[in-house]
Formats: C-alpha cells, sequence, structure tokens
C-alpha cells in the first residue's frame, strides 16, 4: 500500500486542500470560516503547505484592509490526487 502523504494527512490541511481544489481561490476568512479553525491555526498551516509548494499565499490590500488568498498549484494538485489514490487503496475502493 501507498503511505499516506503526513503532510496532507493533518485534518485542517487536508480540509483546506479539499476546498483550495475546488475552487479557483480562497480568501483567509472563507478558509477560516469553512474548517472552523482559529486564525492562529489556520495560519500555521497555510505556512505549512505554502513552504512545501501545495499553495501559493498572496497577501495584499483591499482599501486599508489586508486580504490573504490562497491558490492550489500543481504541484499540490499532484499532492491531493496522490493521496487521494493512496486512501482509496486502504480502503480497497
Amino acid at each position: 500500500m501507498k503511505e499516506l502523504n503526513p503532510l496532507l494527512h493533518s485534518q485542517l490541511r487536508l480540509a483546506v486542500m479539499s476546498i483550495l481544489m475546488n475552487v479557483e481561490e480562497a480568501d483567509f476568512v472563507y478558509l477560516k470560516e469553512k474548517t472552523e479553525s482559529t486564525a492562529g491555526n489556520l495560519s500555521v498551516q497555510l505556512d505549512k503547505l505554502s513552504s512545501a509548494g501545495y499553495i501559493v499565499v498572496d497577501k495584499g490590500f483591499v482599501g486599508k484592509k489586508t486580504r490573504t488568498v490562497c491558490r492550489v498549484t500543481e504541484q499540490g494538485r499532484d499532492a491531493f490526487e496522490e493521496y487521494v489514490e493512496a486512501l482509496k487503496s486502504y480502503l480497497n475502493i
């Protein structure tokens, strides 16, 4: 059996990747609401996914407010698809 990617096996990182696989981009507030996580925990997990090259995080301003937008990369898409295939092998699907 294939080994499950430990970076994606974390509940919050997997949730973030699952969301980003289905949208072009998502901002921090949207991800925080959908994952029901704290801002601090989400920020740490986004940094880990970004450092791995799985997502791109763009920080900017809308008016005077900061806005953080995340997008999945091709490398992240491939890693997620491999994770799903490995999971299927455990479930005999």
